[in-house]
């Protein structure tokens, strides 16, 4: 029963510049699903971090540089977890962090306050594009956004022969809130 992924992803321990928005990690959190021998499987990341400038009104000049530390990855289920982050796996030894930088920023039509961030995530030693749809409230000085990014594992060279088809899609859950930066 091997299997691995990542997200994204979706994200973070924030660079060290000045950004729009500051991270409310007590509130935020990174979570991903997947299926192994047709069964779900959920975890989390529990140190992630991003840089966040967003303005709905200058898309052009908003951004999304996001980080997990992948050695925090957790699925609850211990064998699960082993074999995520062993070699074939993550390989936090190795590759410490995933990493997503967006290049644009749209508005999606799914409604007002969707949004598409367009960028690379790099995982292990690939660099693939990817997209992050996200929702995103702004109320005053808080912010509070939810995203989903589907990795296709295989693409970023994640998972030893023996994995199959286990883990083939992971779905990343990223909800982010986060402060006005004063």
């Amino acid at each position: 029963m091997k299997f691995a992924f990542l997200p994204l992803a979706l994200l973070v321990s924030a660079p060290a510049f000045a950004s729009d928005w500051e991270v409310d990690h007590d509130a935020s959190e990174v979570t991903f699903e997947t299926d192994v021998l047709d069964a779900p499987v959920t975890g989390r990341f529990t140190e992630f971090g991003a840089a966040i400038g967003f303005d709905p009104d200058n898309l052009d000049s908003s951004y999304i540089d996001a980080t997990v530390s992948v050695a925090t990855g957790e699925t609850g289920t211990p064998s699960y977890t082993d074999e995520m982050l062993s070699e074939p796996g993550l390989d936090p030894d190795t590759y410490p962090t995933a990493t997503f930088m967006s290049e644009t920023i749209e508005a999606s039509d799914e409604c007002d306050t969707c949004y598409i961030a367009r960028g690379d995530l790099i995982l292990r030693e690939a660099r693939l594009p990817v997209e992050l749809p996200f929702r995103v409230v702004i109320d005053g000085d808080r912010a509070v956004a939810d995203g989903t990014m589907v990795i296709e594992r295989e693409r970023f060279g994640v998972g030893g022969s023996s994995w199959g088809e286990a883990a083939a899609e992971v779905t990343v859950h990223v909800h982010i809130e986060a402060d006005r930066a004063q």
